[in-house]
């Protein structure tokens, strides 16, 4: 079996499917030497051309001359852009392109100054530059493919495959354009200088000269033109094929010579084979014999419309307006201008756009040349694009997908491989655009390609800043975090003390703010504490001015009890009265007036029984119903013992009797938080009739037992008072239930002098037992009731009156207890 090299040799060739026979239409333009035109008077030079973005070397107002730089720029498909003539640069604006779609493209516009005068040119021999001087000079030069694709050519060239095959398209399958066979008519051996350079470049086993054999002169002059070449012998040969469209697509020619297939999304180099456009070899021996950059090519001017058709040299940048005036074109009224071949061009409406590296062709054919424009019809499924197509695609798919919008269809079908040769469009019977729609559909993939590759690229910028952000928050706290340790290592004892204290402050500042926010407060409330203040201290003020004006007073009656009982008893009762008048209210008055009344009026009843007037004196004195205390108590139980003490001296045993034990109850009512009501019993202790001792225990149990009632009433009306800020003490004794106690005094009276009534005074003690207990019922609730509506006018009770009434009690009782003792020893 023949190796692939050998098949070569041998001239085989292989079918490629599709593709169809249009007319050539040749002879209109192939028949004349290709001339040059007149210098346009402007030219226009997009930015960039081919390629990426470039970056601006020159402004307005700037003389340029011929070849020299423009742009620069380092991108992966970057190629410059160079001055097409010598003149002045007069604006850089947008300007419409050489495009299907005719938008505006950024393009610097040079006025000729018709010089036409060259930069400075650096002509080299390949045979010393490198291979990477090689490829940095084709750069430089701007080189693309010629053939329409204007792929950049270094690319192309710095493969990192292995290249076996090269092939130099000289096929140009389209109809009317006959540039490449004009160019390898006249410059062949330029044409093979450059194939020279590519071998060098790529050192293939072979290099295939592909040309139609509608071009045998051209054939010819190529087969000449290797004969007297530098190329090694039998490496490079011309290979003629038939004549069919698309044959000159890469991948068609590709599978016409070699007989493979190279799959879908695979560039040519990956199987070991390199095409180039024989135009493209033209510009390569240019650049790097001559150092002239690609400026300018060959464009065929065809169709019944041009004047004076044939094939010229026109610099990149000069305006088809310009150049169709140079060549006689005749418009007809329905004229259309077609860039590019009549099957994979397309019509423009501006003719003021440039020439670019790719434009191969302009056309302006006749009316009896084109069909007029036909009304797109629906597709009937004949199936003739599909057998046409060249890159066996499926057309109708790609068609509906692409009408519908639905390009990620659409791509599933391949639409990628799509060379746009119009064959579809050809041979469809609907008259449908199909390649218009491929088109629209390929840019629109190629949009969003371009759209989510700028996201990606936007979301590692901002995930770069985020980083970015992090780091520097991470660094600013460890400086601060040093900074601290550092100003804390150097700061002394009274610093840190100082900065504690103010921490300290912050913190208490934070928490009173916190609790203003948390409880709000209450205006009423605090209104009604700052009466209740005032009031207080008011109250407060006029205790410490009656205290210290009856100190002296008070050490006057001590004295004066020592000497005259009666009249410091008498002293010490005014004194009692004119302190409770100043802090006692008009109740209170009353109530310690009625007291010593009673008191007076007992004393009277019971002169003849000094024992029984001791009990009735001291018990009248415990049972006040104004304000006492524990102080009073102590009192009243100091001189009930020195009065036992003076009787059993005086061994006094008259009218002794046997007394029953009696119980007597004393309901004690408190007014703490308004709630708790108790009930206590008080316990009389067993009286020996014949033992004076034993009536004075009794005596003693009696005034105990009323001064802790006293107190426990005093608590009371302190408690509603702190309550009540506002209530008088007349509302405190007008709710105060009645006294369950049975009368100490009478009970003392019956026991010791008359021993028979002992029983009646226990059914006595009963009967004030139940009925007390039933009023006890009935003025609690009236108590708790009080207590509830006059919750907010309570007033404080100063303790300190107490004091004070308690040492007067204690010289009343003195005194009365000297005055008894003398008039027992008189009665003795």
């Amino acid at each position: 079996m023949l190796t692939l090299l050998e098949q070569l040799d041998k001239g085989s060739l292989w079918q490629s499917p599709g593709g169809i026979h249009p007319p050539e239409l040749k002879e209109l333009s192939n028949t004349q030497a290709i001339s040059r035109l007149p210098l346009a008077k402007h030219f226009i030079v997009p930015v960039p051309q081919v390629g990426e973005q470039a970056r601006l070397l020159i402004d307005v107002g700037q003389t340029v001359l011929k070849g020299q730089l423009l742009t620069e720029g380092n991108g992966f498909l970057y190629l410059p852009v160079h001055a097409p003539t010598s003149g002045k640069v007069t604006d850089i604006k947008p300007v419409a392109s050489n495009h299907a779609s005719g938008l505006a493209v950024l393009s610097i516009i040079i006025e000729a100054d018709g010089l036409d005068t060259w930069c400075q040119l650096n002509a080299s021999d390949p045979n010393t530059l490198s291979h990477s001087e090689l490829i940095f000079k084709i750069k430089q030069a701007g080189i693309s493919g010629m053939g329409g694709a204007t792929f950049p050519t270094h690319i192309k060239l710095n493969t990192a495959s292995e290249i076996g095959l090269v092939i130099i398209n000289g096929v140009e399958c389209e109809p009317y354009i006959t540039a490449d066979d004009r160019l390898m008519r006249e410059h062949s051996h330029e044409i093979l200088k450059g194939i020279e350079i590519i071998h060098r470049l790529l050192s293939p086993q072979r290099i295939i000269i592909a040309i139609e054999d509608n071009k045998p002169e051209a054939a010819k002059a190529m087969q000449q033109a290797i004969s007297l070449s530098n190329l090694p012998a039998n490496s490079t040969r011309v290979t003629v094929i038939p004549t069919k469209y698309p044959s000159g697509g890469e991948k068609q020619l590709i599978q016409i010579i070699t007989g493979k297939e190279v799959p879908s999304g695979c560039l040519p180099s990956q199987l070991g084979i390199v095409v180039q456009n024989v135009g493209t070899a033209y510009a390569i021996q240019d650049a790097i014999y001559f150092g002239k950059p690609l400026i300018e090519r060959v464009v065929t001017f065809t169709g019944k419309n041009i004047h004076q058709p044939g094939n010229y040299w026109l610099p990149i940048g000069t305006p088809i307006t310009a150049a169709l005036e140079r060549v006689g074109f005749q418009p007809s009224t329905t004229q259309k201008l077609i860039i590019g071949g009549p099957m994979m061009g397309y019509a423009i409406n501006d003719t003021y756009v440039p020439v670019l590296k790719g434009t191969n062709c302009v056309l302006a054919p006749s009316d009896d040349e084109i069909s007029p424009d036909m009304d797109e019809k629906a597709c009937i499924r004949c199936g003739e694009c599909a057998l046409a197509c060249p890159a066996l695609l499926l057309p109708q798919q790609l068609f509906w997908h692409a009408k519908a919008e639905e390009y990620d269809k659409a791509a599933s079908f391949n639409l990628q491989d799509c060379i746009e040769c119009g064959c579809c469009s050809y041979v469809c019977p609907s008259d449908i655009p199909l390649v218009e729609y491929y088109r629209i559909a390929k840019s629109a993939l190629r949009i969003a390609a371009e759209e989510k590759v700028l996201a990606e690229q936007a979301k590692l910028r901002f995930e770069a800043r985020l980083q970015r952000l992090e780091d520097e928050k991470i660094a600013r706290e460890a400086k601060a975090k040093a900074a601290a340790e550092k100003r804390q290592a150097n700061m002394k004892s009274s610093d840190k003390d100082a900065v504690a204290a103010a921490m300290a402050r912050i913190a208490a500042k934070k928490a009173a703010q916190s609790h203003e926010v948390n409880q709000p407060v209450n205006t009423q409330s605090d209104k009604a504490v700052t009466e209740t203040t005032d009031k207080k201290t008011a109250v407060s003020a006029a205790i410490a001015r009656a205290k210290a004006k009856k100190a002296a007073q008070t050490a006057q009656s001590h004295s004066s009890a020592e000497n005259n009982p009666s009249q410091a008893e008498s002293t010490a009762l005014n004194e009692q009265d004119n302190i409770t008048t100043e802090v006692m209210s008009q109740k209170d008055r009353i109530a310690a007036a009625v007291a010593r009344a009673k008191a007076k009026k007992a004393a009277q009843n019971n002169q003849a029984n000094p024992s029984v007037l001791a009990v009735n004196n001291v018990s009248e004195m415990t049972t006040s119903d104004d304000v006492k205390n524990d102080k009073k108590a102590k009192v009243a139980a100091a001189i009930a013992k020195a009065k036992a003490k003076k009787l059993h001296q005086t061994g006094s045993t008259d009218n002794a009797t046997e007394i029953e034990p009696t119980e007597t109850h004393s309901v004690i009512i408190t007014a703490t938080n308004n709630t708790v009501i108790t009930e206590k019993p008080v316990t009389g202790s067993k009286i020996d009739a014949t033992d004076l001792d034993k009536k004075a225990r009794v005596a003693l149990a009696i005034a105990k037992a009323k001064a802790k009632k006293s107190q426990q009433k005093d608590d009371k009306i302190i408690g509603y008072e702190d309550q009540h800020p506002l209530a008088s003490r007349s509302e405190v004794h007008h709710n105060e239930p009645i006294s369950t106690d049975i009368d100490t005094e009478s009970v003392a009276d019956v026991v010791l002098n008359d021993p028979e009534k002992d029983k009646k005074a226990r059914i006595a003690a009963a009967v004030a037992k139940a009925k007390a207990k039933q009023l006890q019922q009935t003025e609690t609730k009236n108590l708790e009731l009080a207590l509830s509506n006059a919750a907010s006018q309570a007033d404080n009770f100063d303790s300190a009156t107490l004091d004070k009434k308690a040492k007067i009690a204690a010289a009343v009782a003195k005194a009365k207890a000297k005055k008894l003792a003398l008039q027992a020893d008189k009665k003795d």
